[in-house]
């Protein structure tokens, strides 16, 4: 048996026996703002929600009101929390979009590679080269030809956006998550704490003298606005029929702090008019009603359920459809004489829309991202608040067949949520998820990017998703998007110019024998290149500010992969003209009997290094973007520059790798071919930009 009572935090899950005005927080599994009422009724239908058992309280809920008895019906894995903690074991996080992507890369990227190097090796065995150098050239041009620096920008470019994202309010639990927030195709929201801000307010007001839209925080001057006495009237009404105390959340201190912003003494009004009879709240007459004791005799107060207070009051009722269809919950208060009470008016009160969560939602909508909003709260307030913050609106594409999906979920249990997040991501949809509650915790870790709030949370959500919110904005959600598809672009952009590097020093190994060079570079040659362009610059290339319009173009389709097919033909053709520009201007200096093979190694370095400042922008050249953006880049060019003069110049580093001093003429040759692919890129990348408009 159980036995609760304001304040208590009920211990397992059990069947009320008897309720005095008892009222229940169950936000922690349902998500509902407002408290619930409880009490002995006939059972509700096995297959109902929490939110929907009025006879039962769950384990871990808070009672704000009244007391009760129960009798214990389960405990541990067998209470509500226990099947919630039986979800999260069951269903792992899945692996995010980028280490999909890095993973099919490199399968892809081994197998070129070492198919590759095989054929230079057995080639050179064909032509008579001992086998102990071929074996080694074959390693190190396997090793140069994939950019093993990748997990080093990932990892790097990934930490760099975690502390950006701290710096505004979103505290990373799983570095791969940040890119996949990029990836997101539907933002599945929370309604309690996300879109609204989770705490009650009195927002209006209704007497017969007019209707009055309370402003927040509280309700300055409404007993002027709203006809002056029978506004005062209402409120007045209102602090006596409650046992609530100023700023003590709930519904009941909402009403209550109306009343005190109003100019209402609370106190001193309860005072001068004692109490002396109540009936609390209960199932059977769905109102509380009080007696005082008044100079001008007993006063009585009703305050309940519209359609038990009005009494055939037209125009009452047609204000209480109107606020009830917008999602607000509605009170009627009476007072008068005991057996002979009035009508004094309505008090609506709703849990207020956040004021950036509109703003959030259209930024959402503005990235490609669909918004949805899932709650356990009633279907007429989740469609009320969906339509104030723009979840759905006018001309919204229909509701996708066969799938169930649609943009409101309303009285959604934690089986629900989770069966609703994994249909968005059977439909093909990468989905974002945000909770703060027990009741999100299983929908959180399926997600393919769950977010928790940090101030109103859970410490089971917090643990189930992979980003925490410290203001619990939506907003901060949006900016972590950018973040996200930031570091996609970077990665994107070092794939690109690594891969294109690597396929270089592969194609020049292969056809430099082709034109006369028997082993057109040694393995430790190879290698000081790879490094060089690889290492520094690969790790700047990731430290690329945004584009300008990064929330304002689609999301990136789910399959799409870091080297699309437009990507591949750049790789291709990018690595034939470095391989041309290099062995040309080799084949030049081996005519003249000139340093070949240092020629051939300068050009294939400081090609590469060119090649790194194009990066920066598809649409903009190098020349004409502000270092600012990416310092970093070209310290790095510069740094490996110097690395590379080194090798050429630097007695005993030289002699190591086998470079002869090139003369300055030979110098300058080099250094003025290797412009000219990164010239040719930037002019096709222009010509692209003027197509695209």
């Amino acid at each position: 048996m159980l036995r609760v009572a304001e304040g208590d935090v009920v211990g397992a899950d059990a069947r009320v026996l008897t309720a005095h005005d008892l009222q229940v927080d169950e936000a922690l599994l349902t998500g509902e703002a407002q408290p619930v009422q409880r009490r002995p009724d006939p059972p509700a239908d096995p297959g109902a929600g929490p939110g929907e058992r009025t006879t039962m309280l769950h384990a871990g809920t808070l009672v704000v009101h009244g007391s009760g008895t129960a009798v214990v019906v389960g405990t541990g894995a067998d209470s509500e929390l226990g099947r919630i903690a039986g979800l999260l074991r069951e269903h792992s996080a899945p692996d995010t979009p980028l280490q999909r992507r890095l993973a099919a890369l490199g399968r892809r990227l081994s197998a070129a590679a070492v198919a590759a190097c095989a054929l230079v090796v057995v080639l050179g065995l064909l032509r008579g080269e001992p086998w102990g150098i071929m074996l080694v050239a074959g390693i190190s041009l396997a090793v140069a030809a994939i950019p093993e620096s990748l997990p080093a920008v990932v990892a790097l470019a990934l930490a760099a956006a975690t502390r950006r994202m701290a710096d505004q309010g979103a505290i990373v639990r799983s570095l791969p998550a940040v890119e996949a927030l990029g990836s997101v195709t539907v933002l599945a929201a929370d309604k309690t704490g996300t879109l609204t801000t989770g705490h009650p307010r009195a927002v209006a007001v209704w007497t017969r003298e007019g209707v009055l839209e309370l402003p927040a925080p509280g309700v300055g001057g409404v007993g002027v606005a709203a006809g002056g006495r029978g506004g005062r009237a209402l409120l007045e009404a209102v602090v006596l029929c409650s046992d609530a105390e100023p700023g003590g959340g709930g519904t009941e201190g909402a009403l209550v702090d109306a009343a005190a912003g109003a100019g209402v003494d609370v106190p001193g009004l309860r005072a001068a008019l004692p109490r002396t009879h109540v009936r609390p709240f209960d199932a059977a007459h769905r109102s509380m009603r009080t007696t005082h004791a008044g100079p001008a005799g007993p006063l009585e107060v009703v305050k309940g359920a519209p359609e038990v207070v009005l009494a055939g009051e037209e125009d009452a009722g047609r204000t209480v459809a109107a606020w009830a269809g917008e999602g607000r919950r509605v009170l009627a208060v009476a007072a008068g004489p005991p057996g002979a009470v009035r009508l004094l008016g309505l008090i609506a009160t709703a849990d207020p829309v956040r004021p950036d969560a509109a703003a959030a939602v259209r930024a959402a909508r503005a990235a490609g991202i669909r918004p949805v909003m899932i709650t356990g709260d009633h279907p007429g307030t989740a469609a009320a608040v969906a339509a104030a913050v723009g979840v759905t609106v006018p001309g919204d594409p229909p509701d996708a067949p066969g799938h169930g999906l649609r943009p409101v979920y309303a009285r959604t249990d934690p089986a629900g949520k989770l069966a609703i997040v994994t249909a968005w991501q059977e439909a093909g949809h990468l989905v974002a998820m945000t909770g703060d509650g027990v009741n999100d915790a299983p929908a959180l870790r399926a997600a393919d990017v769950g977010v928790a709030m940090g101030r109103r949370g859970t410490e089971v959500a917090k643990e189930a998703a992979d980003l925490v919110l410290t203001d619990d904005s939506l907003a901060t959600v949006v900016a972590a998007v950018a973040e996200g598809r930031r570091v996609f672009d970077n990665v994107r952009r070092f794939v690109r110019y690594g891969v294109s590097g690597g396929l270089a020093e592969l194609l020049v190994m292969l056809v430099g024998p082709l034109v006369g060079f028997v082993l057109p570079l040694l393995p430790g040659q190879v290698l000081w290149v790879n490094l060089v362009t690889h290492g520094l610059p690969g790790v700047a290339i990731g430290s690329e500010i945004a584009e300008p319009d990064v929330l304002r173009r689609p999301p990136r389709p789910p399959s799409e992969g870091l080297l699309t097919r437009r990507g591949a033909f750049d790789v291709l053709w990018v690595a034939a003209l470095m391989t041309g520009s290099c062995l040309g201007l080799a084949v030049w200096s081996a005519a003249r009997g000139g340093p070949w093979q240092t020629v051939l190694f300068a050009t294939l370095a400081l090609t590469q290094l060119g090649m790194a400042l194009t990066t920066r922008s598809d649409r903009t050249p190098f020349w004409r973007m502000a270092p600012a953006g990416n310092p970093f880049l070209f310290v790095a060019v510069a740094t490996s520059l110097a690395a590379t003069l080194a090798a050429v110049y630097l007695p005993g580093l030289s002699d190591l790798l086998g470079l002869d001093p090139l003369p300055a003429a030979d110098l300058a040759l080099v250094a003025a071919v290797a412009v000219v692919p990164a010239i040719l890129i930037e002019l096709v990348e222009a010509a692209r930009a003027r197509r695209s408009g």
